[in-house]
């Protein structure tokens, strides 16, 4: 199971600690690597610049021109790095994650946005903005941080954006970004997907949903997804498409004929979601692939 772990961090001593941007930089890139983590020198960057206050070029710059560093802010980033290369997200450790123009606060209990789901997110802003009419309406159904919904929001500024989530720990999160990010056309509940906003059945324009997807049985890859994630937000049954059927059946109900369907899913449940959507009267189930050309998302429309 999936959850928020505790570890205990030995700072490291004065005497070892960096005097300069630059051997600060290259020690935490060279920490990073050996910790596994995937690009050490953007966790460097970003996890110093945190600390200094400093944007990734602020750092870069800094390091070129060999700019000390004081000791309080070398313990304060030696800590920090000590965290990431545990496999603490780097987002629990900023308090934020980027997602396309916003940042949004997250942290333990809420699932971490990632730069795949933004793909995702821009085939329903398309839709969105394809739609005929004056205020199409989108559902973001288990919005999580509220990425997605903040998203459609503020990029279609038209339109009028609804979101659900369950999770009693992800909720706090949900509700701090929709207070900041304050977008007027962005309404949030707290509920069940499967009864959510009955009064816009019929009516709805695009939903989208990033759903647990992920089999009960099977353990997630990175440390990061299977430390710290909510298992509430990963897990979606046996075969990882429980909730993808409620999504589906609650798609139905919302949506207006020629309404579109947007879910994200892992890269091997393409042919299944189709066959599902297909069986359930969805037209036209497609599936598409991420930058990356893995199956990510596929797509329906009402019938």
């Amino acid at each position: 199971m999936a959850g928020c772990v505790t570890f205990h961090y030995v700072p490291s001593s004065d005497s070892a600690l960096p005097s300069t941007i630059t051997s600060l930089r290259n020690q935490a890139i060279a920490r990073l690597s050996a910790a596994g983590i995937t690009d050490p020198e953007v966790d460097a960057d970003l996890l110093i610049g945190h600390v200094l206050g400093q944007s990734r070029g602020e750092v870069q710059a800094a390091s070129i021109m060999a700019k000390p560093v004081s000791k309080a802010d070398a313990a304060d980033i030696d800590l920090l790095l000590a965290r990431r290369s545990a496999r603490e997200p780097l987002q629990h450790i900023t308090g934020r994650a980027p997602f396309r123009t916003l940042a949004l606060n997250v942290g333990p209990g809420v699932f971490v946005p990632r730069p795949e789901t933004e793909q995702v997110a821009q085939f329903a802003i398309d839709a969105l903005r394809s739609m005929p009419d004056a205020e199409p309406i989108g559902v973001d159904l288990g919005t999580g941080s509220g990425a997605i919904a903040l998203a459609l929001a503020t990029e279609v500024p038209h339109a009028r954006i609804f979101a659900v989530e369950n999770s009693a720990e992800a909720y706090p999160w949900t509700s701090r970004n929709f207070a900041e990010v304050a977008a007027p056309n962005a309404t949030l509940a707290f509920g069940d997907l499967a009864d959510a906003f009955v009064e816009l059945n019929g009516t709805v324009a695009v939903v989208i949903s990033n759903p647990p997807y992920i089999p009960a049985n099977a353990i997630p890859r990175d440390p990061e997804v299977r430390l710290f994630d909510p298992a509430h937000a990963l897990f979606g049954g046996p075969d990882g498409l429980d909730v993808v059927r409620s999504v589906s059946a609650t798609g139905l109900r919302l949506l207006r004929a020629g309404g579109v369907l947007v879910i994200e899913h892992g890269e091997l449940q393409g042919a299944a979601i189709r066959a599902l959507l297909a069986a359930d009267g969805w037209r036209t189930p497609a599936t598409h692939r991420d930058y990356t050309s893995r199956d990510r998302a596929t797509t329906a429309v009402h019938p």
